[in-house]
């Protein structure tokens, strides 16, 4: 029997991700959506999560961060599996309160990063276990007008700013790296904004690594992640899709969120639930000790 999803807010990332990942991932079938401002021909439209719940047996929410935890409870108290776009939440401890949630309804909840699933990944994962890494240096810079156009919420407390796009590195280097401490932080928040425009982070996993994040850069985006390893430099680029090292060069299609729901799919039918938060825990941890330095005044509108 196909799962039956519904999406909640129908933004740029919902339709131009989630909704053809769910129609070429089989057992899996667009029943509803709930959106205050769209809808979406052949399905059943709703504009509140809790008017959805009926149409479904898992809810995928993609709404910003800001205010997803009541929805997130909804879903869950409902007895219905959930599935959360990243960042899963604006705070680590309404995560936690989930999960005991989801686990109490005995439901799945999976916290998705779905540039872990970049084409290149893995095989940066399989060349990086055979040699001792010295040194890694991520650039991830590109132009919020771009990407964000108008978004207030990113700007807004837990909107994370230029962690936004940052945590998709920070979810890549937690997969490749797992054990990695924040050791330092600088945090350029523009005038009449909460959240940073740029940072630098300093971090630590028994070698350095330093990561530069940025919002003010036009042109072409810049989404890298070099390596200094005994075996020679790699780099792993295109936000993971593309990675070549000595000997090795790999790339592929973006199915990022074709494997994101396929394992939603999964865990579901095995009862189980995901929720990594070693990213969202070095954002956090950032915006706890980090320095804040004030950034001129900045439109989000091109």
């Amino acid at each position: 029997m196909s799962l039956r999803v519904g999406i909640v807010g129908l933004g740029t990332i919902a339709r131009a991700q989630h909704l053809p990942a769910i129609a070429a991932t089989g057992g899996l079938t667009l029943t509803a959506i709930a959106s205050r401002n769209a809808t979406l021909e052949g399905v059943a439209n709703h504009r509140d999560v809790s008017d959805l719940l009926a149409d479904v047996d898992a809810v995928s929410l993609c709404t910003p961060p800001q205010g997803r935890f009541d929805q997130a409870m909804a879903v869950l108290r409902a007895g219905r599996h959930l599935m959360l776009e990243k960042p899963p939440g604006a705070t680590l401890s309404e995560i936690a309160v989930l999960q005991t949630e989801a686990a109490r309804q005995g439901v799945t909840m999976f916290a998705t990063w779905h540039s872990r699933e970049a084409a290149a990944v893995d095989a940066a994962r399989q060349w990086l276990a055979g040699t001792r890494i010295r040194d890694v240096r991520i650039d991830w810079c590109e132009d919020v007008r771009k990407w964000h156009p108008g978004q207030d919420w990113i700007w807004q407390a837990g909107g994370l700013g230029v962690f936004d796009p940052g945590i998709n590195a920070l979810s890549i280097l937690t997969a490749l790296i797992p054990a990695v401490r924040l050791v330092g932080a600088d945090l350029h928040v523009p005038a009449g904004r909460q959240t940073p425009i740029a940072a630098d982070l300093r971090l630590d996993a028994g070698h350095p690594i330093t990561a530069h994040f940025d919002w003010r850069v036009t042109g072409d985006e810049t989404w890298q992640i070099a390596f200094e390893t005994d075996a020679g430099p790699a780099t792993l680029s295109e936000g993971g899709a593309r990675f070549t090292a000595p000997g090795v060069k790999s790339a592929g299609e973006n199915r990022e969120y074709a494997c994101l729901y396929a394992r939603f799919r999964d865990l579901v039918a095995a009862g189980d639930s995901e929720c990594d938060l070693a990213p969202l825990r070095l954002v956090a941890d950032a915006f706890l000790t980090g320095r804040q330095h004030a950034a001129p005044a900045y439109e989000d509108r091109p």
